[in-house]
Parts: C-alpha cells; sequence; structure tokens
C-alpha cells in the first residue's frame, strides 16, 4: 500500500484537485491520503474514485467539502 500524508490546503487552496497540475512521477499508485482534517482511500479500479472514512476531531464534513477541490464520497467508519 502506499499511503501520503500532507496538509489538506495551502494558503486557502485545495491540494486535493480533480486533476493534478504538476508533473506525475507515480499516476495511480497512491491507496490512501491522510490528511490535517481526514482519511481518504482511493479505489484505483474504475476511475480513482476516494471516499473520505475518517474526520479528524474538531473539523466538520462542510469544512472538508470547502477544501477539497476533487470528488469524494463520504462513508465514514464508526468509532
Amino acid at each position: 500500500k502506499v499511503v501520503v500524508i500532507m496538509e489538506h490546503s495551502a494558503k486557502n487552496e485545495a491540494k486535493l484537485l480533480k486533476r493534478c497540475t504538476l508533473p506525475l512521477t507515480g499516476a495511480g499508485v497512491v491507496d490512501m491520503v491522510i490528511t490535517d482534517l481526514g482519511v481518504f482511500t482511493i479505489e484505483r479500479k474504475g476511475g480513482s474514485a476516494m471516499t473520505l472514512i475518517e474526520v479528524a476531531p474538531g473539523t466538520s464534513l462542510e469544512e472538508i467539502k470547502s477544501k477539497t477541490e476533487a470528488n469524494y464520497r463520504v462513508a465514514l467508519k464508526n468509532s
């Protein structure tokens, strides 16, 4: 599994984008993205769908939505 740990946004700009704007060194290899706001799994089959599975304490779904350009679905794990 390939896991990326990163800040969710920078200078009020989304980092989880619909399409990468930088040169790619390994397209389609990430399985999970962990940010300061939540945890997303990446399903690489059928279009690289992202699923939000965990939300950081003190973070709302609305905040994540406002700071995420990429499409994703929500399937939160029970705690």
